[in-house]
């Protein structure tokens, strides 16, 4: 198995343009289904998100071409933007408890993203569209990289290293500029995500957690459910 750190090299030698190529020969339209901003099967959406994404949500206002009100944006605490990943974590007495790695975009009652708008035509949008995370942005493709994390929904296609997961919207015609855009934004996160990994695995030390305590943990050590670090001294 290559080490992470050369698995960041290759993501850092990707060729935007041979991504875009295969980008291109897949095709690819967003149709504003929403299916990817929605729970699947019952189970929550899952979305994998930055801290440092995590903050800019948090100011971002409402920018969707949506009829919501964009002023509703802005000021949100971290737990309105992020939950913890749930792989790792137990169902205990009073919600889930122990140590997990990454932040996931917060969900509704219903399981979808807190971010995400229907019109009465039922056509989707994202609420904060110019600050979506790099996940969302280039949904719903991803690189054959390891260390690198899959979007929502099985793989249907590839080419090369790129990936295209399920989505109604692949194999519509892609004009160019949007091809390399998208795969600018790939290469992107291919990095980010190789990067991320690394610096959780660096900064990883064991936490002990009690009834209904989570610890997550990310690239810049860990933290309660609100974003805030676990001081040093509660380590093990």
């Amino acid at each position: 198995m290559e080490s992470l750190e050369s698995e960041l090299e290759r993501a850092r030698s990707l060729d935007v343009a041979s991504l875009a190529d295969a980008i291109e020969t897949i095709g690819f339209e967003c149709t504003r289904c929403g299916a990817c901003c929605k729970s699947e099967a019952d189970d929550p959406h899952t979305a994998t998100v930055f801290p440092d994404e995590v903050r800019r949500l948090q100011d971002a206002d409402g920018d969707s071409d949506s009829d919501a009100d964009d002023d509703a944006g802005g000021g949100r605490d971290w737990r309105d933007v992020a939950r913890p990943m749930p792989y790792g974590l137990s169902e205990g007495a009073d919600g889930p408890e122990g140590e997990t790695f990454e932040w996931a975009l917060q969900t509704d009652a219903c399981g979808d993203c807190v971010f995400y708008e229907e019109d009465d035509d039922g056509l989707g949008s994202c609420s904060v569209h110019g600050d979506r995370p790099l996940i969302c942005e280039t949904y719903p493709f991803s690189v054959a990289l390891g260390g690198t994390s899959q979007p929502m929904g099985e793989a249907v296609d590839g080419e090369g290293l790129v990936r295209a997961h399920e989505c109604e919207g692949l194999g519509r015609e892609i004009d160019r500029a949007d091809a390399e855009s998208l795969a600018a934004a790939l290469k992107t996160r291919a990095v980010r995500e190789l990067e991320e990994a690394i610096g959780v695995r660096d900064a990883y030390e064991p936490r002990e957690t009690g009834a209904g305590d989570v610890v997550v943990h990310d690239s810049e050590g860990a933290k309660r459910l609100d974003g805030t670090p676990v001081e040093s001294e509660e380590r093990t």
